[in-house]
């Protein structure tokens, strides 16, 4: 296959970017899209040029750290795919495949792809933890937890914190990310004495950050490489009222 990709390139987080093409070629249909930017990125190096950069890590999915806008998807076209997954077999030979980073005010670019994600981490510390010592890990099942309640939790904690659903957002919104992390610590027992000041905590974390408003468009959830549901918005929305509306010193 041979491609032309039409890259962001921008010296630094001051700097004036701009779209730069590359030519491409002999790219192989199960390569990953990162493997392709390796392959660009070797040649840039032997011409004596500038490589792109971008971030990458596992490669296996898992860590979240890569992430790109491929033709205007955060992720690219494949549902449900991290752009390390995502095999160049969804391409066709001749295409032109435009790259971009991550998109949003509390998201500033860095260096070409590459984006500061610090303010996913700020609204982490803000409480998406559990403070309270449980001292060892119990056995299986010691501690009930209804089915429900630990499906969603296992879902909710699949979150990788990639940032995709921010890029996706019309508002920059990183509230499936918050709804997720908040989420899957409030339907197991052990989050429940933290549960009302985590939700309050994350989202003022979240606004400070300089994330925008949801408004329910469902692009997070689009994108989202491990397929939250919009849902899980709903679930923090009923917690933070919840909480908003509890009398100062009561239980959770």
């Amino acid at each position: 296959m041979n491609l032309t990709l039409r890259i962001w390139r921008q010296p630094g987080p001051g700097a004036k970017g701009r779209m730069v093409p590359y030519r491409v070629t002999g790219v192989s249909p199960d390569m990953s899209f990162l493997e392709v930017l390796d392959m660009l990125n070797e040649r840039l190096t032997l011409e004596g040029a500038d490589p792109v950069a971008f971030d990458h890590d596992c490669r296996e999915g898992i860590c979240g750290a890569c992430g790109v806008v491929i033709d205007g998807v955060a992720h690219g076209p494949q549902k449900a795919t991290t752009t390390c997954q995502l095999h160049m077999r969804h391409f066709r030979d001749g295409d032109t495949v435009d790259v971009e980073p991550w998109r949003s005010r509390a998201f500033p670019v860095v260096k070409d792809l590459v984006v500061d994600r610090g303010a996913l981490d700020r609204v982490i510390q803000a409480g998406g933890y559990v403070s309270a010592p449980t001292g060892s890990a119990p056995d299986a099942h010691a501690l009930p937890v209804p089915k429900a309640d630990a499906d969603a939790a296992f879902e909710a904690a699949t979150c990788i914190g990639c940032g995709a659903c921010v890029a996706a957002c019309p508002n920059g919104s990183a509230m499936l990310f918050t709804a997720a992390k908040v989420t899957h610590l409030g339907r197991l027992p052990q989050g429940q004495p933290e549960r009302p000041s985590r939700v309050l905590d994350m989202v003022a974390a979240h606004d400070e950050a300089g994330f925008g408003g949801c408004t329910n468009t469902g692009e997070c959830a689009t994108v989202c490489p491990k397929g939250i549901p919009l849902e899980t918005i709903g679930q923090l929305n009923h917690d933070y009222l919840r909480a908003s509306r509890r009398p100062a010193g009561s239980r959770p």
